[in-house]
């Protein structure tokens, strides 16, 4: 098991850097240039000239490459041509309002979509099943920005139940405001006993929560339902029912274990890209997170931003792959030995 980990930890490094020597090729091959990019426009060759020198840009390709590395190993990505402060630290504040919205909806996900995935599967070819089926085929077709705008629609629009986008009141920002602990506006309010801050966080998140889940459900719903059904056939399962197990132990405890391999392998694919890909979501509600950040950084031309937050978000998914590798070998002791 250590030294699987060990494997893994010198694959992620060996991908980092190559995901780093790729974003400094493009960057230096491609045109235009890193300082046509930050100028913008049509900007005369003495302010390129000028910008290249600032930027290390007139140096030997080689040289610029062992700077390039260095400061990506100190953490150094350089400043927003936007807002003026440190990438790293843009990227690790936007960072907790991804990971706060899509962790929550990862873990709705699975609270709701596992179980109605084990029901349908147990019910199979039943009404139940059929209804699970037409959801679950419906929330992967319909595209993302009409079922968040609807959802605007209906619970902003027509119901004036919760607000339109953002993640929390202007007014409470000035009158309550949330102290940063973790970034993550749910958990630093309550630790800070703000209450105010808390219902409104929490009122602010629920409709992007809301579209987020209701799109990952169907895909998990589909897994696990399908391997479900090709579970219970095998014969130890059917030896089980025999023996007068309970339901729910053959249910839960042998033939859920038995899916668990291929569901964590999707679940995981799915993390890992939400965190950098839940773009239209945080478009549409106007969500401060990573995946938009992204998206306006290359639509302004915000170079060192750009390129930051894409470093950052390919560790994150490396890591979340690295933590269902792990998890394989708890499910399954088989793995631990192999």
């Amino acid at each position: 098991m250590a030294m699987h980990l060990v494997q893994r930890l010198l694959m992620i490094v060996g991908v980092v850097l190559g995901v780093v020597t790729i974003m400094f090729v493009l960057s230096r091959v491609l045109a235009p240039s890193p300082a046509e990019l930050m100028l913008g426009g049509r900007p005369p060759a003495e302010m390129i000239a000028k910008m290249n020198e600032e930027l290390g840009l007139n140096k030997p390709l080689a040289v610029q490459y062992v700077s390039f590395i260095g400061n990506v190993l100190r953490g150094e990505l350089g400043n927003s041509l936007l807002t003026k402060r440190p990438v790293a630290q843009e990227v690790i504040e936007r960072f907790g309002a991804t990971f706060e919205l899509t962790t929550l909806a990862m873990a709705l996900v699975l609270l709701i979509g596992i179980p109605i995935g084990i029901v349908s599967a147990v019910k199979h070819n039943s009404l139940i099943d059929n209804i699970v089926r037409t959801v679950s085929v419906a929330g992967v077709a319909i595209p993302s920005f009409i079922l968040a705008m609807a959802l605007q629609i209906l619970f902003y629009g027509v119901l004036g139940w919760l607000p339109l986008q953002g993640r929390v009141d202007t007014s409470i920002l000035l009158d309550h405001p949330i102290k940063p602990i973790t970034g993550l506006f749910l958990v630093d309010s309550l630790l800070g006993g703000n209450w105010e801050g808390f219902l409104s966080a929490l009122a602010h998140i629920a409709l992007p929560l809301f579209a987020l889940t209701i799109l990952l459900l169907a895909t998990v719903t589909r897994i696990t339902r399908n391997m479900m059904i090709e579970v219970l056939k095998e014969e130890y399962i059917r030896t089980a029912f025999a023996y007068g197990l309970p339901r729910a132990t053959i249910y839960y405890r042998y033939a859920l274990k038995a899916t668990l391999i291929p569901v964590l392998t999707v679940i995981g694919l799915t993390y890992g890209y939400l965190l950098g890909g839940a773009v239209v979501i945080e478009t549409v509600f106007d969500w401060p997170g990573l995946g938009s950040f992204v998206v306006s950084s290359i639509a302004q031309n915000d170079y060192p931003a750009s390129l930051g937050a894409t470093l950052f978000l390919a560790v994150a998914y490396l890591m979340v792959n690295l933590i269902v590798d792990l998890l394989y070998a708890v499910v399954d002791p088989r793995l631990r030995t192999a």
